[in-house]
């Protein structure tokens, strides 16, 4: 017998990637139907708030990266709020209980950081959406809605990884159980549990048509209505009835800021990222540091060449924890820690076999977080993160939506680089990023992951640019991760690799995941062919648009 035929399958001119398969192919028909990038991410992004409804949605924040080849433009949305403005520095001091054991927040008592309405703070994804779309987007605001509405009304089945966001154990680290979240509100109840109180099952379907008709709200008002409209009004009712800070002022007053990618040269391409408060700087580090290394000669993912990420990603982050944060309180001394005379002598620590010291002082942020990258026949890229932090559980009356926990990565301590105070933001990890070849994008990607996000994403760029990797092998190879002393490492890592690491003098820890440590999901575009990958931890994929 010959051999079978290869068929032909039209190229993609366009793609997208996210984790969730509805929000994929919600943003595929619009691209379909010749909508942008942006547009699809929106559209993508109003779905992945359906189906991850502890993960993200229009209660949270996060951050938009665009490229866009018709106007030149390069920017960053951050859609990040602060603390209410009636938020003090001591207003937990007396009920503190210390750090979760994870890094990721705080522990006050009964959870108020964290859990219900005090922990809310001033949501920001619909501004930075709203305002890229005024911009950049080619069709209709109100046409981007219809999959996220059809979702909640009629139903969206209960995945694996939704499945077990809801039935984790947080409280072996300190945090209230996501699931438990859902039972604070009498809407959470009947929106996501059984009768019986009990979760919904893995295949169950889940309906919200309250967050269906305030998504149609949304689509016919505009953004506009939830900061200062009707639907604002009512947020604010249901939050102050509740006890909680949130005020009319802190919605009608939110400030969008929009800035300029960082950019970082790695052999002689340009990685744009976000600068701070985004995690542009702890990537750029990385990178920067493994540039002085003869990276192919150490061999992928061999004992040296993870001692070196490792040392990369220790001194990023202990750099990050001591000097980067919200830019209206820290200094972000960037070009100094970017500085050819600062990699050139942290490779030298290295090299020399020096170990960084890493003390945690801040806390991380939730590892529950989603990612969305689009590319467009027209060339536009778009990569957004966006979260609800730590899901407060606070369900506003009526309305179907989750707000946001983000009060839990604030320092309850006065008087720290980190302490609660009005309208101050968080740092975030949040990494959305573009790579170039001269002036020509060739790469997109992205992560949820917390403090994971930083050294996946290095990692997956330097499979790409250094070792060659197509985009989804580069996700789905084995990752490490350094961030405290310790190394960790997926279970694909070979036993022999981890005992000669452990030689140079590292703990090791070996997960018990065989792909682990953030989802990246990425698109190249290498010779004008897109190519996209979905890391397998996730129930996501990439779909190309002839």
């Amino acid at each position: 017998m010959g051999r079978i035929p290869a068929r032909k399958i039209p190229a993609p001119k366009a793609m997208i990637v996210a984790p969730q398969p509805e929000a994929v192919s919600a943003g595929a028909e619009i691209l379909r139907a010749g909508g942008s990038a942006l547009d699809a991410v929106i559209a993508c992004a109003m779905v992945q708030g359906v189906v991850d409804p502890l993960m993200c949605g229009i209660g949270g924040f996060g951050m938009l990266h665009i490229y866009d080849p018709a106007t030149g433009t390069r920017k960053v949305y951050e859609g990040f709020g602060g603390c209410p403005i009636e938020s003090r520095a001591d207003m937990w001091q007396d009920i503190v209980l210390g750090e979760t054991t994870d890094g990721f927040g705080f522990i006050v008592k009964d959870f108020v950081n964290e859990a219900g309405v005090q922990s809310v703070t001033a949501p920001g994804i619909l501004k930075a959406l709203s305002a890229a779309h005024t911009e950049f987007g080619s069709m209709a605001w109100g046409d981007l809605f219809g999959a996220a509405i059809d979702c909640a009304r009629d139903g969206w089945i209960v995945r694996p990884h939704v499945y077990t966001v809801f039935t984790q154990n947080e409280r072996k680290y300190g945090r209230m159980n996501y699931g438990e979240k859902l039972a604070l509100t009498p809407d959470g109840r009947r929106i996501y549990l059984e009768p019986d109180g009990s979760y919904k099952k893995l295949g169950s379907y889940i309906r919200n048509p309250d967050l269906a008709a305030t998504l149609q709200t949304l689509a016919q008002e505009g953004a506009e209505s939830f900061y200062t409209g009707p639907l604002a009004a009512h947020i604010i009712d249901d939050v102050r009835n509740n006890n909680g800070l949130l005020s009319v002022a802190d919605l009608a007053q939110f400030r969008l800021r929009t800035t300029d990618p960082l950019s970082v040269n790695y052999r002689g391409w340009r990685v744009d990222m976000p600068a701070p408060p985004g995690g542009g700087v702890l990537v750029g580090q990385i990178l920067r540091m493994a540039e002085q290394f003869d990276l192919p000669a150490l061999g992928h993912n061999s004992p040296q060449y993870i001692s070196v990420l490792a040392e990369a990603m220790k001194i990023a982050l202990r750099d990050k924890e001591q000097f980067i944060g919200d830019p209206d309180h820290c200094d972000n001394p960037i070009d100094r820690l970017l500085s050819d005379a600062y990699c050139h002598e942290q490779a030298a620590r290295i090299r020399s076999g020096e170990k960084a010291n890493v003390v945690r002082r801040t806390p991380g942020e939730s590892k529950h977080t989603t990612h969305v990258s689009a590319i467009d026949a027209n060339g536009m890229i778009v990569s957004l993160t966006h979260t609800l932090g730590n899901p407060s559980g606070f369900i506003v009356k009526d309305t179907g939506f989750m707000m946001n926990g983000a009060m839990s990565t604030f320092d309850p301590t006065p008087g720290t680089p980190n302490s609660i105070g009005p309208g101050r933001r968080r740092y975030s990890s949040m990494c959305p990023s573009i790579i170039y070849d001269g002036e020509q994008p060739v790469f997109t990607l992205g992560a949820p992951g917390a403090s994971w996000i930083g050294p996946a994403v290095a990692q997956v760029i330097l499979n790409v640019l250094e070792w060659g990797m197509g985009v989804q092998e580069a996700i789905i190879a084995p990752r490490i991760v350094a961030t405290s002393n310790a190394i960790d490492i997926s279970n694909r890592i070979p036993v022999h690799v981890q005992k000669a690491v452990e030689q140079l003098g590292y703990e090791v820890r070996r997960s018990y995941l065989s792909y682990a440590f953030a989802g990246v999901h990425g698109i190249t575009q290498f010779d004008g062919k897109l190519e996209g990958g979905a890391d397998p931890q996730r129930d996501g994929y990439a779909e190309g648009v002839a």
